[in-house]
């Protein structure tokens, strides 16, 4: 087979985490973004993937835009394997990424999985928002097995039958050609596509450590952790998955707080850049990484914004819906202004019934971060209003006063349901950012001395 273009394969070095494990991982690339890739365990052979055309593709791309870590999994490629009788638990595989991170010196990472990388990604941003920059997840699962909140994943039957397939005819032409055409329709016939994936499949799993490493991805579970998510994540399905199914993707997306998902047309389960069949995934992901870059710009400003919301009808909804429905619904509004407050660099402040006081350093910021809570939240039958003011506050104790927080919450008692207004002051210091406004007027704030011109946030 043929090396990468251009490109030797990097060279291949060893950590151990904390446990005992040693760990398979390559550095390749440089520029001011660190990627981290969270791959499958089966195409998990950091070395042998730079000679099949789909993971060569896509570690070039990615190397091309930063400094990209990869590593085989325990249980996979050239990393330790794991026992059977002991597989090792989410939490322990997702502190394998950190331990790579660690060796290799990267403080903060983009993750980028694929499949079952997806739910050990999951946890880790959640349990390290401070080295997570952002997530893209390719086909991600969360949880593995059918539920009755996620009827789209296998039976267990359905598992037994598959592990069953892989105990009887693991790695042979025939299993191969299922599975190509399973995860690779647009490559069905091409011999040697088919002849270099069973190359990779082998070389990265025996027939027990592909058992071992389906029964871990059937035991998973991360959906518990989606919720507290702070980091920029981008989640790209195939709608005619045949692996995984879109539905799969939809939920994830619309549980991580402020989550974008890209469907893309056909069923290539594996993003492959540089194909036709990956040209939106290309475009998309390079859009999303942009959008980090403009938003880390932001983080410079100094200006302290304050900013309050507040749930729009809610004596009302909590009538309709009864005390249980409402304290869930509550819980989960709290769960994603905070998970976006931390993601914005906010501060929360304080917090009285369904309402939010947050601190900001950048009011452009500030904006971002209320019109985000005011998309999330609309999801599951929520509308906030919310406003904002720019100026000198009083911190004593953690506990934040001065005239500037009164005329935050003057400005947001303005407010109709997911409208976010401003005060003039803030509306200025953002001029460049490329927000847009709407002019609604001067007004007077109660206990807050002349009119005050404010502006709804648009567009």
């Amino acid at each position: 087979m043929e090396r990468g273009r251009g490109m030797a394969t990097p060279e291949t070095r060893y950590t151990k985490t904390p446990d005992g494990t040693h760990l398979a991982y390559q550095v390749v690339g440089e520029g001011p973004t660190d990627f981290v890739m969270v791959s499958s365990a089966w195409g998990a052979d950091v070395e042998d993937c730079w000679q099949w055309e789909v993971t060569r593709s896509l570690y070039t791309w990615l190397a091309a835009r930063g400094r990209l870590v990869l590593f085989d999994k325990r249980g996979a490629g050239m990393s330790d394997p794991v026992a059977a009788q002991s597989l090792p638990t989410l939490e322990v595989r997702m502190q394998d990424i950190r331990a790579v991170m660690d060796a290799v010196g990267v403080e903060r990472a983009v993750l980028v999985s694929i499949e079952d990388g997806g739910a050990e990604s999951f946890l880790f941003a959640a349990t390290y928002p401070e080295r997570t920059a952002a997530l893209v997840a390719d086909s991600p699962t969360a949880r593995g097995t059918w539920a009755p909140d996620a009827p789209w994943q296998w039976t267990e039957d359905r598992w037994a039958e598959w592990i069953a397939e892989i105990e009887a005819d693991f790695g042979s032409k025939a299993f191969i050609g299922r599975m190509v055409e399973w995860l690779f329709p647009s490559r069905v016939g091409d011999a040697v596509f088919a002849e270099n994936w069973g190359r990779v499949i082998r070389h990265a799993l025996s027939p027990g450590a592909a058992i071992a490493a389906e029964r871990m991805n059937m035991e998973t579970d991360a959906r518990h952790v989606l919720p507290l998510i702070q980091a920029p994540t981008l989640v790209i399905h195939a709608t005619d998955n045949k692996v995984e199914s879109i539905e799969e993707a939809r939920s994830i997306a619309a549980h991580i707080p402020g989550a974008r998902l890209l469907e893309v047309p056909g069923g290539e389960h594996i993003w492959c850049p540089g194909t036709p069949a990956s040209a939106d995934i290309d475009r998309g992901v390079d859009a999303f990484l942009a959008s980090l870059r403009a938003e880390e710009a932001e983080f410079d400003r100094v200006l302290a914004t304050v900013l309050f919301t507040d749930i729009v009808g809610s004596t009302e909804r909590a009538a309709e819906v009864g005390d249980d429905a409402w304290r869930e619904l509550v819980e989960r509004h709290h769960a994603t202004v905070r998970a976006l407050l931390g993601r914005y660099h906010g501060h929360e402040v304080d917090t009285a019934g369904d309402g939010f006081f947050a601190t900001f350093d950048g009011p452009a910021r500030a904006i971002r971060c209320a019109r985000a809570i005011g998309e999330a939240v609309r999801s599951f039958g929520l509308e906030v209003r919310s406003g904002l003011h720019t100026g000198e506050v009083e911190t004593v104790d953690d506990k934040v006063g001065g005239i500037a927080v009164a005329i935050g919450a003057r400005v947001a008692s303005f407010a109709g349901p997911s409208e976010v207004l401003v005060s003039q002051t803030v509306k200025d210091l953002v001029a460049g950012s490329g927000l847009a406004f709407e002019d609604v007027g001067e007004h007077e704030l109660k206990g807050v001395p002349d009119r005050w011109h404010l502006y709804r946030v648009v567009g």
